[in-house]
């Protein structure tokens, strides 16, 4: 139920959808069905801008506590899970995502640089495939050659990820952590790791950065819907989690 709702009120969807009820009102609702009409055609090109999109997802990985505290260092390392994709070729019938795949790269690089354990979170996403925890485990054993020590495969989202890996770890007297997630989604995870009790030190994947502004970013590309999805799905949920 929660992916149909995103699905139908993210961009660009949400914004398709509002433009058909805009034109299917009637009787005293017409005017204001042709200016919710207008108004969601106006927020479908603004986000078809990279410029627009790439800006509020940058917005979201800046200040980030990525440096350790020198009296309390991290004992360990959380992974976050994201997509993972079916593949009837792959041991467990799924494979990881782009996106879970990244954060799975830059977790292996910090392992490396670090030697701490590794954690990997995430539950099951659709039915019928294996949990995210699952696959990031198999991945980053047989593809990273990295140890995997922990396994949380319950989580349904950002939150849970936060407190069922809290209470894996505590089990091992481990109070310090680095948290690996993408960069825009950091903000998120940070807070939904307040009131555990841990330590977070930030480990996000390379951030997107924002480079010097060219003319085509001011042109329409399908691919800044996408971006403007992960911006606002992220400003939303930070928002959400600030409020509960």
């Amino acid at each position: 139920m929660k992916s149909i709702i995103l699905s139908l009120a993210m961009p660009p969807t949400g914004f398709v959808t509002l433009i058909i009820i805009g034109l299917l009102l009637r009787g005293r609702w017409h005017r204001f069905g042709r200016r919710l009409a207008l108004a969601a055609t106006i927020g479908l090109l603004l986000l078809s801008l990279p410029i627009v999109s790439h800006t509020a997802l940058v917005a979201l990985e800046t200040g980030l506590p990525t440096t350790p505290a020198a009296e309390h260092p991290p004992q360990a390392i959380i992974v976050l899970g994201a997509e993972v994709l079916r593949d009837r070729h792959e041991p467990l019938g799924t494979r990881p995502g782009l996106l879970t795949l990244d954060r799975l790269r830059a977790a292996a690089a910090l392992q490396r640089s670090t030697g701490l354990p590794v954690l990997v979170t995430g539950g099951t996403t659709e039915s019928n495939t294996a949990a995210v925890g699952l696959v990031m485990d198999r991945t980053l054993r047989d593809d990273f050659r990295i140890p995997v020590r922990w396994v949380e495969a319950q989580s349904r989202d950002t939150r849970e990820n936060a407190l069922f890996s809290t209470d894996i770890l505590r089990a091992d007297g481990i109070t310090s952590v680095y948290v690996v997630t993408s960069a825009w989604h950091m903000k998120r995870a940070l807070v939904a790791f307040e009131g555990t009790g841990l330590t977070v030190t930030a480990a996000p994947t390379p951030p997107e950065g924002m480079s010097q502004p060219s003319w085509t970013e001011f042109l329409p590309h399908a691919s800044a819907w996408q971006t403007a999805y992960f911006a606002l799905h992220e400003w939303i949920g930070l928002i959400w989690y600030r409020l509960r």
